[in-house]
């Protein structure tokens, strides 16, 4: 029987909690989730922090560039209420959770995976282009190997992967740190992937969920090559059921509970996605909702 796939929460539990807050992270753990993701981005004085724009409008009540701020200065933002904006109407409702408001540095969310009491994996994707360009990948291993992540021994493994669009991000972490699993996000193929093969020293293939809708024989190309399939970003049942069905090895999603409680239901009937008109795999693939 084939193993299911596993199942990542996508910046937390995002549906239902704040984005890249404490809280959605502690949910997701609580719900069974295998593994969590994030995304990480430098602020000015040199820390990592779990925010997916470049800009902080969208998810805090603050504007302006992250890259340009301090610590100090995002940890002053609220990053939480834009999730539920009527709370603040409500004269009875608790004072705020911090867990749910304050920014979340790299090293709280590895914290986190490490007290968890279970094995617990975290994809950390590196966002580019940025002003800091290399930096983001040194102190990101200076920061893993404070966990003891950065380097696993022969025979071990890290429970961190690293992700990216950018093939430069993937060549640096391989000089950085060879040991560590790297995963090429796509929301097309290249050309000279379209067999299933990956660049060198990358581990695993992550594909946006189109691109397995309408081509999905790239998973069996892919595994043909030794590649894991790492799939974003995965909301519905159907889709569930789509990505157990062709054979994923993990799906990235906003809705985790979802996706665990769909995966332990025995399908009634097999997955029929929705599929868009066939193109050939040598075709651009249009974009979807990006994790990027």
């Amino acid at each position: 029987m084939a193993k299911r796939p596993s199942v990542v929460a996508h910046r937390g539990a995002s549906e239902v909690s704040p984005e890249h807050t404490l809280a959605a992270y502690r949910r997701a753990v609580e719900a069974g989730a295998d593994g969590l993701e994030c995304d990480i981005r430098l602020t000015a004085d040199g820390h990592l922090v779990c925010v997916h724009d470049r800009r902080i409008d969208r998810t805090s009540n603050g504007r302006g560039v992250l890259s340009t701020m301090s610590l100090e200065e995002l940890d002053g933002f609220d990053w939480g209420s834009w999730k539920n904006p009527w709370s603040e109407l409500d004269d009875e409702a608790e004072l705020p959770d911090p867990d749910l408001t304050k920014v979340l540095t790299l090293e709280r969310l590895l914290e986190t995976v490490r007290e968890a009491g279970r094995p617990l994996e975290l994809a950390i994707e590196t966002k580019h282009p940025t002003r800091y360009a290399g930096l983001v990948e040194r102190r990101l291993i200076e920061m893993l190997d404070r966990f003891g992540w950065a380097h696993p021994r022969i025979g071990s493994e890290s429970p961190v992967r690293v992700m990216s669009f950018s093939w430069l991000s993937l060549r640096r972490m391989r000089v950085l740190a060879p040991g560590l699993r790297t995963v090429l996000l796509m929301d097309r193929v290249p050309l000279r992937f379209r067999d299933g093969s990956l660049p060198t020293g990358v581990s695993y293939a992550g594909p946006s969920l189109e691109i397995v809708t309408a081509h999905p024989e790239y998973v069996d190309r892919a595994h043909k090559h030794g590649h894991q399939v790492h799939v974003w970003t995965v909301n519905t049942e159907q889709d569930v059921r789509h990505c157990e069905s062709i054979g994923v090895d993990a799906l990235i999603s906003d809705r985790p509970e979802l996706a665990i409680q769909t995966l332990a239901t025995p399908p009634t009937s097999p997955a029929l996605p929705v599929q868009p008109q066939r193109r050939k795999l040598h075709l651009p693939l249009r974009r979807s909702q990006r994790h990027d």
